[in-house]
Parts: structure tokens; C-alpha cells; sequence
């Protein structure tokens, strides 16, 4: 015998399938807003300069791809292939070295014990809060001292020895959710401290290690400042600057070859972010293996 729902069910079901698409029509909304400026860029890619300043539409009026063509060849003496190798080369070794510091680092705050460890943690955390303007000059001055400018050392440096407390406090955070019986059970099969950190600790800390992957990335490859203060040699200059060389306030930019370059200067970290999408919303979101 069939059972009909009564009318106080069917006003529920109603009111959740009611509920449901105003959350999906909100988040539509929010999403055109949020991805606008980016479809904008891709249709201002193809403009004129008279049609980028008197449209504001995103839909260009032909589609010619010869602004990506000169926009990659530039007019001076290297093309954007040197730039994309520069900014490479040292935006890589900054992502390896800041996985090896902060993994390490927060390995021993997380599962060590040693004298005034909370003051040199409160230390490490509080020069999160310290604004970089502070310390532009002294760094700038001290390597100088040493004759490493118009190198990409200074870039890199700071990963080497974990001074970005950021990555340092996310994989704090997610060692300390990890039980201690998987280390106990390690240490009785033999295995060291590094040995535990290896193979037990950085399987585990996956999702975290592709969300400072991500974070490191984006950052570093979009780094305007840091490259504009130690890197002076043209053939040295990364995508960013390379970028601010289009733009000539003296003559008729042209802003198509601009963007056009913008556009392709966000696609490794779009491609990354959606490549590694699942692990990256684990680690942020996660604080640990889940039982």
C-alpha cells in the first residue's frame, strides 16, 4: 500500500528544492562577479586601444591574435621565453627549498621537546606579524654587502632557512592532528626520526604540502617588489617586470599586447590551482588525517 506524503512534507520538500536553487543562483551570481574582471582581460586581449577605452563590454568586435604574437616577440631584444625561464628559475628552487625548511622546522616544533622552544616559536609566529617594508632596506644593504645583487639569491634565500612563518605555522598545525601512535608505531619497526618523517609524516602531509606548493607559486610568480629591488639586469628580468617594460607612459601603450601577456602570465597558476584543486582544499581545510 503506497503511502502519500502529506501536506506538511510536501511544503518541506518544496521549500528545500526552493532553498536549493536560490543558493545555486547566488553562487552563479557571485561567481560572474568574481570571474568577470578575468573575461574581461580575455576579450580586452583582442581590442584596440580605442575599443578597450570606449567599450565596456568584454566581447571584441574581431578576433585577431596578433597582439599575443607581438605581445610574446616584444619590440626590445628578448622575448617572453626568457622571461618565463627566468622567473622559473627561481620560483622552483624557492617551492623546493620552502617544502624542505618548513617540513623540517615544523617537525621539530611539533614533535620535539628542547629548551625555550615556546619563545622561539612565539619568535618564529611574531614575525608574521612584522611588515616587510621594515626589513626592505637592511636586506637590500646586507646583500649588497655581500655583492649578490642582480642575482636571484635574494629571491630564494629566505625559503632555504624557513623565514616564511606562514608555510612554518600551516605544517605546525596540520603535524600536531597526526597521532603519535603512527611515530611509536614506526620507532618499534626500526625506523629514525627522519626515517618517521619520511615515511610516515610526509604521506600524510600531502594535502599541506601541495597547498604551500600552490601558495608559494602564485606568490613568488606574481612578486613585483622583490625583483624590482634586486634584479637590474634586463635579460634577468622575470614575467612581472618583463610586463611593466610594455607599458611606456611616454608613448601609445598598447594595452591589447598588455593583456594579452597578463593573460598568459595567470595560466600556470590556474592550471596548478585546478590541477591540484582536491588536495589543495584538503590541506586548507583539514587539520589532519581523519579516522
Amino acid at each position: 500500500m503506497a503511502v502519500t506524503p502529506s501536506l506538511s512534507e510536501n511544503r518541506k520538500l518544496q521549500n528545500q528544492k526552493f532553498s536549493a536553487v536560490m543558493r545555486y543562483v547566488v553562487l552563479t551570481l557571485v561567481a560572474v562577479v568574481m570571474l568577470y574582471p578575468i573575461i574581461w582581460l580575455v576579450g580586452a586581449s583582442f581590442k584596440e586601444n580605442n575599443e578597450i577605452f570606449t567599450s565596456i563590454g568584454f566581447i571584441p568586435k574581431r578576433l585577431d591574435f596578433q597582439a599575443y604574437i607581438d605581445g610574446w616577440n616584444t619590440k626590445g631584444d628578448y622575448t617572453f621565453t626568457l622571461y618565463f625561464i627566468n622567473t622559473f628559475k627561481y620560483v622552483v628552487p624557492k617551492i623546493v627549498f620552502t617544502l624542505l625548511s618548513a617540513t623540517i622546522t615544523a617537525y621539530g616544533f611539533a614533535r620535539f621537546e628542547f629548551p625555550f622552544k615556546k619563545i622561539m616559536f612565539s619568535l618564529l609566529m611574531a614575525t608574521m606579524f612584522l611588515p616587510q617594508v621594515v626589513t626592505r632596506i637592511p636586506l637590500y644593504l646586507f646583500w649588497k654587502n655581500l655583492g649578490l645583487l642582480d642575482t636571484y639569491i635574494p629571491l630564494i634565500a629566505n625559503s632555504v632557512f624557513a623565514q616564511e612563518p606562514f608555510f612554518v605555522f600551516m605544517m605546525i598545525q596540520f603535524l600536531r592532528s597526526i597521532p603519535r601512535d603512527l611515530d611509536e608505531a614506526a620507532t618499534i619497526d626500526g625506523c629514525g626520526e627522519f626515517g618517521i618523517l619520511w615515511r610516515i609524516l610526509v604521506p600524510a602531509l600531502k594535502p599541506a604540502l601541495i597547498s604551500c606548493v600552490i601558495f608559494q607559486f602564485v606568490w613568488s610568480f606574481s612578486d613585483f617588489l622583490g625583483p624590482l629591488i634586486y634584479i637590474t639586469s634586463q635579460d634577468k628580468f622575470p614575467v612581472s617586470l618583463a610586463l611593466k617594460l610594455n607599458i611606456d607612459p611616454s608613448t601609445n601603450t598598447p594595452w591589447n599586447q598588455v593583456f594579452a601577456m597578463s593573460l598568459i602570465s595567470l595560466l600556470p597558476a590556474i592550471i596548478l590551482f585546478f590541477s591540484a584543486q582536491k588536495y589543495f582544499v584538503d590541506g586548507v581545510t583539514s587539520s589532519g588525517i581523519k579516522g
